[in-house]
C-alpha cells in the first residue's frame, strides 16, 4: 500500500475510481428515495439480508434458489447447507458489530469467523488468524496463499490503516478491507464470506448504506465467480490498474446490490411481496 498519510485516499484518486464512486452514490439514493422505503424499510432490510446472504453462498460453491433458503431450517449437515447456514448466520451477525468495528476491527473479524464455524470446527482453531503449516479451506479463491506472518503482520497493518480514519470513499475503503482479507485468507475457512460481510459492515458503518439495504454480495454474485477472481488478481498484483479494477468490481457489485432491493421495492409497492 501507499506510505502516503492517507493511502485510502490516494487510491480514490485512481483512474475511473471517482465515476465508480459517484454511481455507487446515486444508485443507493436512487433506492433510499423511493416511496417504499418511506414506511417498510425494515422489509427491504430483511430482504435484502436474505439475498445476500444466497449471494455470499453462491460466491463460496453453495448456489441455492432463493425460496430454497426461505423453505429450509436445518444448515447443520455438511457440505453446502453448512456453507449457507454460515452466510446466513454472517448475514444477521454484522448488523450488531459496526461499534465494536469502530474500535477493534480485528476482535470483529475474529467474532465473524466464529459465527461463520457455528462450533463445527476445532476449538482452538476459530476466530484467530492461521498458524504456520496450518490449512486452509477456500472454494474459487487460487492464488498464493500468504504466510502465517504475512498474515499477521498485514492484518496489523489494515486495523491501524482503519483506525486512523481517511478521507476516501466507503466504497474505496470496503473494497480493500474485502479484497486484503480475500488476498490473505487469514483463517482456516470461511475467509471470503467473512471477507465479504466485512465488506458490509464498512458500507453500513460508514454512513452509505445505514440501513443494509444494498447487499454488494447480490451484485458480486450477479457478476459472477469468474469475473470475482479475476478482480481480485488485480487487487493481489498491487497495481495502480488492478487496484482500480477491483474498487470498480466492488462498485458495480454494490450498484446491483442497490437495484435488487429497488425491485424489492416495487414489488412490495405492488403488493407482490
Amino acid at each position: 500500500m501507499s506510505t502516503t498519510a492517507d493511502p485510502l485516499a490516494a487510491l480514490a484518486a485512481l483512474p475511473g475510481v471517482t465515476d465508480s464512486v459517484d454511481a455507487v452514490r446515486d444508485a443507493v439514493d436512487r433506492v433510499y428515495g423511493h416511496r417504499v422505503m418511506r414506511r417498510r424499510s425494515n422489509e427491504v432490510t430483511s430482504e435484502a439480508a436474505l439475498r445476500g446472504a444466497r449471494g455470499s453462498a453462491a460466491l463460496a460453491g453453495a448456489d441455492w434458489a432463493l425460496e430454497e433458503l426461505r423453505r429450509r431450517s436445518d444448515f447443520g449437515s455438511e457440505g453446502e447447507p453448512r456453507t449457507v447456514g454460515a452466510a446466513l448466520r454472517l448475514t444477521a451477525e454484522a448488523g450488531q458489530l459496526l461499534s465494536v468495528w469502530r474500535q477493534s476491527p480485528l476482535r470483529v473479524l475474529a467474532r465473524l469467523h466464529l459465527v461463520a464455524a457455528g462450533g463445527t470446527e476445532v476449538a482452538d482453531t476459530v476466530g484467530r488468524p492461521r498458524l504456520a503449516g496450518e490449512p486452509v479451506e477456500e472454494p474459487l479463491i487460487e492464488l498464493a496463499l500468504p504466510d502465517a506472518d504475512e498474515v499477521a503482520g498485514r492484518l496489523d497493518g489494515l486495523a491501524r490503516l482503519l483506525l486512523a480514519g481517511s478521507q476516501a470513499p466507503a466504497l474505496v475503503t470496503a473494497a480493500v478491507v474485502h479484497g486484503e482479507l480475500l488476498a490473505l485468507r487469514p483463517f482456516g475457512s470461511y475467509n471470503g464470506l467473512v471477507a465479504r460481510a466485512a465488506e458490509r459492515i464498512v458500507l453500513v458503518g460508514s454512513g452509505l448504506d445505514p440501513k443494509s439495504i444494498c447487499a454488494a454480495e447480490v451484485g458480486h454474485a450477479e457478476l459472477g465467480a469468474a469475473a470475482y477472481a479475476e478482480a481480485l488478481k488485480g487487487y493481489v498484483s498491487g497495481t495502480p490498474e488492478g487496484m482500480a479494477a477491483w474498487i470498480a468490481q466492488c462498485g458495480r457489485a454494490v450498484e446491483l446490490g442497490a437495484r435488487e432491493s429497488t425491485a424489492v421495492c416495487e414489488a412490495l409497492q405492488r403488493g407482490a411481496a
